[in-house]
């Protein structure tokens, strides 16, 4: 018996605000439990749909699902040359992935997809050799365990806008029940039952004891998962490698390789097919597709010199403040040779710094989701409302380390950086944030020296406008 709450939030999710996806993957399901079920009539459901449709031959097309990598142009093709499970299992994700991303880019979608990507990778990978007939089905279930969440936060209403603000003071599943009187897990059984989505995925998140060895796995590859956002080294994790190792039969290092291994190829799915935003959150990717470290760009002195050249005669006409730190933020980029650079200013809240500028790769998330309340206890709070420009060199320190790390990129707070506040007399208006994304490799003196001279032309910017504003005022 499902309670009240839970009901209400399947019934809008399905209703309200996932109708055509609820749909779709109700008959498709449907279709498929029928065991009779003919290509022709697999490839109509996927037919009616334009963008499902490209995204199914996309996929076909991907090593992941086409290791012999022979082209496909059709539906039928797909079918035929890939088989009817993979199919299936190819349209449930692209229906959840476009359903959900299309409607909003909130930074716990990202992540909650990522997981489930992640998740089903390591599923299919893990435990498709015991049964390759069910390999498709494994996916799907650990795609979908997590179904009640994704379809939430897809949503934009008070509730999520609630919870994302509660999130930071409670535990997870007591912000949950205050907000929504349910939880995600319940709210997916619901949708797992209301959507039809087949019984190996209704034994997994029944919640109760697993009735087979499958279900267990399944579960503890998904437990895995999540744990593993933490880092590979993390002690929890640890346990949990063991654990499946040995219900796997195979030695801990070795099953550690292999979910590494695993986990890049998520990362390569995701951005084959699209989802170039989940990247980052994959663990152990940390910004980069192919598995190689993203090298540090040379730094050019005589850039550098032009720039500042440009910059100081900026300076001394009646300064355009946003061609400053936009100059700014291309010279730190372009001549010191930073690779992610952020230009944050406040908000008309004047509570939050927001992301205006980003240079560099894999940036794309920043421009939504780079946002800095400066009310918190977090490591970029804290490096906003710093008195001058800093270096951040070591995750360990305790002075560091006792605050919050941000959740829309993985390496910030990681990987050594560099921060400057801008500042209006006392009044925090902004921040320059940059780092060497996944190069380990400290800055040098000279770097930090010419970030410094640059972001002080940003200050000088700043200093002259607002004394400009007030000569007016008076």
């Amino acid at each position: 018996m499902i309670a009240k709450n839970c009901q209400a939030w399947v019934d809008f999710l399905s209703r309200v605000e996932l109708p055509v996806l609820s749909e779709t993957m109700r008959e498709i399901n449907e279709l498929t439990a029928t065991g009779d079920c003919s290509v022709q009539q697999l490839a109509d459901v996927v037919l009616k749909d334009a963008d499902l449709t490209s995204q199914v031959i996309r996929q076909s097309n991907t090593a992941f699902y086409n290791p012999s990598c022979q082209p496909v142009s059709t539906i039928s093709r797909s079918i035929m040359l890939l088989g009817f499970e993979t199919v299936r299992s190819i349209a449930v994700s692209s229906l959840v992935i476009d359903a959900l991303l299309s409607k909003s880019p909130r930074i716990h979608l990202q992540k909650s997809l990522a997981r489930a990507l992640h998740a089903a990778v390591q599923a299919k990978r893990l435990l498709g050799k015991f049964t390759p007939s069910r390999s498709e089905e494994i996916f799907i279930a650990a795609l979908l365990s997590n179904i009640g969440e994704l379809a939430f936060w897809s949503c934009r209403t008070p509730q999520a806008d609630a919870l994302d603000e509660l999130l930071v003071r409670e535990e997870p599943v007591t912000a949950q029940k205050q907000v929504l009187g349910a939880t995600f897990p319940a709210i997916t059984r619901g949708l797992v039952d209301c959507w039809k989505l087949g019984p190996l995925l209704q034994a997994v998140v029944s919640g109760g004891k697993a009735d087979n060895q499958m279900v267990t796995l399944i579960r503890s590859i998904v437990g895995l998962v999540e744990e593993a956002e933490q880092g590979w080294n993390s002690p929890t994790l640890r346990q949990s490698i063991n654990h499946v190792a040995s219900q796997l039969n195979e030695q801990p290092d070795n099953l550690e390789q292999r979910l590494k291994t695993n986990a890049q190829e998520a990362a390569k799915i995701a951005a084959a097919i699209g989802m170039k935003q989940i990247v980052n959150h994959i663990p152990g990717h940390n910004a980069r597709y192919a598995g190689e470290q993203t090298p540090p760009q040379p730094a050019d002195p005589t850039l550098q010199l032009q720039i500042l050249r440009d910059l100081s005669v900026m300076l001394t006409e009646k300064p355009d403040i946003n061609l400053i730190l936009m100059t700014v933020v291309e010279g730190l980029h372009r001549a010191v040779g930073l690779t992610r650079v952020a230009l944050l200013m406040t908000d008309r809240s004047q509570k939050q710094l927001v992301a205006k500028k980003v240079l560099g790769p894999h940036t794309d998330h920043w421009k939504e989701n780079f946002c800095v309340n400066l009310d918190s206890d977090s490591l970029l709070a804290a490096m906003a409302k710093a008195l001058q420009s800093g270096c951040f060199t070591n995750a360990d320190d305790p002075a560091w380390r006792i605050l919050r790390g941000p959740d829309f990129d993985r390496l910030i707070g990681r990987t050594p950086s560099m921060f400057t506040p801008l500042r209006v007399g006392p009044r925090i208006v902004g921040m320059i944030y940059a780092d060497n994304a996944d190069c380990r490799t400290r800055p040098s003196p000279e770097q930090f020296f010419s970030f410094c001279h640059f972001t002080q032309q940003a200050q000088l910017g700043l200093l002259q406008l607002s004394e400009q504003s007030q000569s007016s005022s008076s």
